[in-house]
């Protein structure tokens, strides 16, 4: 069971196929078997070599409280760290929801790592969409998501609950994001479900910036729970014209 580790404390991964390297880094209350249940490991594993990431606080990774641990540097530095165990110069990255976040940061701290990027289920400009308040507090997300994705978020136990509160609140960090994804010199892929609140700005600032953007069927959970035989094939290309 393969360990990386980053700042002392223990990220989990696995890895399976062969060929180019594909990290896949879920969202926010999955975990690296999120993307094994959904199909898209099996899916590419077959052309590539797939490595998925439990990020710090979700699956086999360790799950501290300490807020600072989750900004967005010490993400990146987590996938990084990743990249180090396996003896990998760069990777094809995809990122989802917070994922996609996280993957934003390897743009910011360490775009050298890259090979291509991938971003879905998530605004680069806006973030996680805002209350009449202002930022949406996690107290009233975390009961949202009981409500809505109960099955999601079993797991969490109030022991874990403060990690995921930092995992949540991080998230409000955008500071340079839209600058790092286009100056990361690699090719850049949006993706969104077309009932995902993130569809309409993401599409809108891939093309204000002659992005190729993904849109499939399903709202923001759908889309990556279900995706759709069209997001294999379009990464698989996005991949080999990288």
């Amino acid at each position: 069971m393969p360990f990386a580790t980053h700042r002392g404390h223990k990220i989990h991964y696995t890895v399976e196929g062969r060929g180019p390297l594909v990290v896949l880094q879920h969202g926010l209350f999955m975990d690296a078997d999120s993307w094994r249940a959904n199909g898209l490991l099996a899916a590419l594993a077959d052309r590539f070599t797939v490595a998925c990431i439990d990020s710090l606080g979700h699956g086999l990774s360790d799950k501290p409280a300490d807020p600072a641990l989750y900004a967005q540097d010490q993400r990146a530095g987590d996938i990084v760290a990743v990249l180090d165990a396996l003896g990998a110069e760069k990777a094809h990255l995809v990122g989802y929801s917070m994922g996609g976040w996280m993957a934003v940061g390897v743009a910011k701290y360490y775009p050298q790592r890259l090979a291509s990027l991938t971003i879905g289920g998530w605004d680069l400009a806006g973030g996680v969409p805002k209350g009449p308040a202002g930022p949406i507090r996690f107290d009233i997300f975390w009961g949202f998501s009981q409500q809505v994705a109960p099955a999601l978020v079993s797991w969490v136990t109030p022991e874990v609950l403060p990690a995921m509160q930092a995992c949540f609140e991080a998230l409000n960090v955008l500071d340079g994001a839209a600058q790092a994804v286009l100056g990361a010199g690699v090719p850049v892929l949006l993706w969104d479900g077309t009932a995902d609140p993130y569809h309409a700005p993401s599409q809108a600032f891939a093309a204000a910036n002659d992005l190729p953007f993904l849109s499939t069927p399903g709202d923001h959970l759908q889309a990556i729970l279900s995706p759709q035989a069209e997001v294999v094939a379009r990464l698989g290309e996005f991949f080999a014209e990288a």
